[in-house]
């Protein structure tokens, strides 16, 4: 699952573009394990309230709160007693947090690449050649 959007820093925080097509607390997921996956949010650092999440998003505090729920389910983050909720410190989660995020993102351009007709050879040779591109910035 791909989901676009936009993150806009302001002054109040940020401001998230949803899209339509999909559920708010889905995308507020997809967001959380990207950034979890990108190393944005540390392993155990401590994230917004749920009221605070909702005031920064501008989104309904329910919908918040599912998204938590279904993050903890998931283990992507720990709630103790009244103390407010953190990152998973679990590095296997993390891992496999990774891992689904690259493995949808090559399935997606897979599929694209399939209805182009490439063949396998040329797959390869464009994923090298734009790793370089990419790599050569870093």
């Amino acid at each position: 699952m791909c989901i676009k959007r936009l993150i806009h820093r302001k002054k109040g925080g940020e401001e998230m573009e949803f899209d339509r097509r999909s559920p708010v607390y889905e995308q507020v997921i997809q967001y959380f394990k990207e950034q979890i996956a990108a190393g944005n949010f540390s392993a155990g650092s401590e994230i917004p309230s749920r009221r605070e999440l909702a005031a920064q998003f501008k989104i309904n505090p329910n919908t918040a709160q599912r998204a938590y729920k279904e993050m903890e389910e998931q283990g992507l983050i720990y709630t103790e007693g009244n103390s407010p909720s953190r990152i998973t410190e679990d590095n296997t989660t993390i891992g496999k947090l990774r891992i689904e995020l690259i493995d949808s993102a090559l399935n997606e351009f897979l599929s694209v690449a399939k209805q182009l007709g490439l063949s396998s050879e040329e797959i390869s040779v464009l994923i090298h050649d734009r790793y370089e591109e990419v790599t050569k910035h870093d």
